[in-house]
Formats: structure tokens, sequence, C-alpha cells
């Protein structure tokens, strides 16, 4: 049984690890259009996102997806995933990490998909600026 105040410290200490996040992703429609694409962390930091990585995304979804997709793509790293898994959320975001990494899609339609270390790897090597990890975790009893 955890207290209140582990609970509490997880949390703080989940938040701490996440403060590169953007407190509100961009879609690729805008970044495409920006002289100098990129968005700024909770921490205040910048974060450029080099124009040949948005064009591969480009290229890898219909162009009717690139004002669904949210930039930066997170890879959401879950303890309740087990070791060396992550998730990718949201249909657009999906289709563009299927196409860049040639996975086979799951149902289409599917809002979230778990990749493994070495789809982890790959992922940030081709896309280093236009992806960044996210810490989650779930504060249910069973699972902590």
């Amino acid at each position: 049984m955890y207290t209140q105040a582990d609970r509490k410290i997880l949390i703080k200490t989940i938040q701490t690890m996440n403060q590169h996040l953007p407190p509100k992703r961009k879609t690729l429609a805008e970044l495409l259009e920006e002289e100098k694409p990129g968005i700024k962390g909770k921490d205040n930091t910048f974060y450029v996102m080099d124009r040949p990585e948005l064009e591969l995304i480009s290229k890898s979804i219909p162009r009717f997806m690139w004002s669904r997709i949210r930039l930066p793509i997170l890879i959401e790293m879950s303890p309740e995933l087990g070791s060396g898994s992550a998730r990718i959320q949201g249909e657009a975001e999906i289709e563009a990490v299927s196409k860049i990494l040639n996975l086979k899609r799951g149902d289409i339609g599917s809002r979230s998909m778990v990749i493994y270390l070495p789809d982890v790897r790959e992922l940030r090597r081709k896309l280093p600026t236009t992806t960044q990890y996210a810490f989650v975790t779930s504060l249910r009893e069973d699972s902590l």
C-alpha cells in the first residue's frame, strides 16, 4: 500500500522528468510553414526541428494528415508496458512511425501502438529532433 506522500513524490518525479515536453504540440502543417520550425518545452527551452525530418514525415503520411499529426511524436515510456517497450499514440503518428520504420501497421483507426527497443533506437536515429521521450505511469494501486 502506497501513502499519499509516496504518490506525490512519484507525480513530482515524473513531472520533473517531462519538463522538456511542450505544453502544446504543433501540427506538421504548422511547422512546415515556419521559417525556423520548433517548439518550446515547459522548461522554456526552444527545440528546433530539422527540416529534413519534417520532410521525411510529410512523405510518409497522406497530405490530409499533415494537420492531424502532432509533433514532436511522443515515445511514451511506462513501467506498465514492460522493459524495452514504448507506446506511440495518435492515428497519424502511428501511420508515420509505421512507414518510417517499415513496420506492419495494426488495426486501421487504432489510437496507439507498442514498439520495442530496437525500433525505439531506430526511430530516434531517424527522427532525433521530431521525437521526444515522455515518461508516464498509472497511479492505480495495482500498478504501483
